[in-house]
């Protein structure tokens, strides 16, 4: 019975010593679990690694056609550009037309009111008939100085000196005669530019097009359009059946482009739009701005789609060159090491791909001509998988020598 019951003091004592033992060191022991836990998941975790499973992306090399293009970006212009800016001054008048209108070439636009060619016209047109009157005048003095002459001829009353008095009248009379039709064409000259001086206070269409722009109204005086410099002409009339596209080509680009090649458009506005062309011209000039020298070139469209108007934003990819029958492989399969450019080609039946050294050709933004290395068919590796890593980034290296313009 003693021994019961110092057992049961015993036990009791011991479970104290240890809840003090416990409540004074928990936190040393917690730690001290924590990091029992920790290096056991680094232990299941580093073993994990070892087992990791890589699995590699191929894609056969195809034998196929390669196109290579140029970027150029602008926007839609019309060629044929009439700008109706009388050389008269003048009150407009008789302004029918409207912007969107339809004109005939030669058809009338406005008049211009000018009282001064009026009067011009009419003072013309009296010195005209003065000169003609002139040289009647000197025709018929001709005529009768020739008259005189022959009726002195056989008379032996005229002594020989009148003769030759009469010999010189003849002559003044032609020279007369020949001065006054000098002074009839001068004034004639005269007359018929002052008739289409005013004639030109009709304004009309130049050519065949669709009104455009209209900086006039009834009731202005164009001497003071003239003399304000920053304005635009009275009326601007385009042919819409002449639109073409105007891009800029980095200076880079530019000198793969040619007179004849191929485009394909794409309209900011539109869509749904696509229309192919050909380049039609190439600026010698090029534009400098922000560092950056760009060379306008002129593109006719193959077909005009009624939805295109002027000014409209297009976008353009130069055709420069397509190679037939040739080995591509994607961009993101090349890589590099110091100078040279190899791939990863994945056998059948391999675990790990063998490592091909390559020569490269053309290149646009997704595919690079291989000259040699490969051969069609080869499993190249465009990507490598981790299955164990959380996340994987692949890195394209893209191929070395093409420029931001090319597509």
């Amino acid at each position: 019975m003693v021994q019961g019951c110092s057992f049961l003091i015993a036990s009791r004592t011991s479970k104290t010593k240890m809840a003090n033992y416990w409540k004074k060191h928990k936190g040393q022991i917690i730690f001290i679990l924590l990091l029992i836990i920790a290096g056991g998941y680094y232990w299941y975790d580093k073993s994990q690694q070892t087992t990791a499973v890589i699995k590699y992306k191929t894609k056969a090399a195809e034998n196929g056609s390669l196109v290579i293009s140029v970027a150029g970006s602008g926007n839609v212009v019309v060629d044929q550009l009439a700008t109706v800016d009388p050389i008269i001054t003048g009150t407009v008048s008789n302004l029918t037309v409207k912007v969107g209108d339809n004109v005939q070439k030669g058809a009338t636009l406005f008049t211009i009111i000018n009282n001064d060619l009026t009067v011009s016209n009419d003072k013309s047109a009296v010195s005209l008939q003065q000169a003609k009157n002139s040289i009647d005048s000197a025709e018929l003095a001709v005529k009768q100085a020739k008259v005189e002459r022959e009726d002195a001829k056989d008379d032996d009353n005229v002594s020989s000196d009148q003769k030759k008095i009469l010999d010189k009248k003849i002559i003044i009379a032609k020279n007369g005669l020949v001065s006054a039709q000098k002074n009839y064409a001068a004034t004639l000259a005269d007359y018929n530019n002052q008739l289409d001086n005013g004639a030109k206070r009709t304004v009309t269409s130049p050519i065949d097009g669709t009104v455009s722009a209209i900086n006039v109204k009834n009731g202005d005086d164009l001497s003071r359009l003239s003399a304000n410099s920053s304005s635009s002409a009275p009326i601007i009339i385009g042919d819409l059946k002449t639109l073409k596209a105007q891009v800029s080509v980095n200076e880079v680009d530019i000198p793969n482009v040619a007179i004849g090649q191929k485009v394909m458009m794409k309209f900011g506005a539109v869509d749904s739009l696509n229309i192919s062309g050909k380049v039609e011209k190439i600026d010698a000039l090029g534009t400098l701005a922000q560092g950056v020298v760009t060379y306008n070139v002129t593109v006719s469209f193959d077909s005009i789609d009624a939805r295109i108007r002027p000014q409209m934003s297009v976008s353009a990819k130069i055709i420069t060159q397509i190679k037939q029958d040739v080995i591509t492989v994607s961009n993101g399969a090349l890589k590099t090491q110091g100078n040279s450019t190899y791939i990863e080609v994945l056998k059948d039946g391999a675990a790990t791909p063998e490592k091909r050294t390559i020569e490269i050709g053309a290149a646009n933004n997704t595919d690079t001509e291989i000259v040699s290395g490969i051969s069609v068919g080869d499993n190249v590796v465009v990507q490598t998988i981790n299955l164990n890593a959380k996340a994987t980034t692949t890195k394209s290296t893209g191929f070395p020598g093409l420029g931001g313009g090319r597509g």
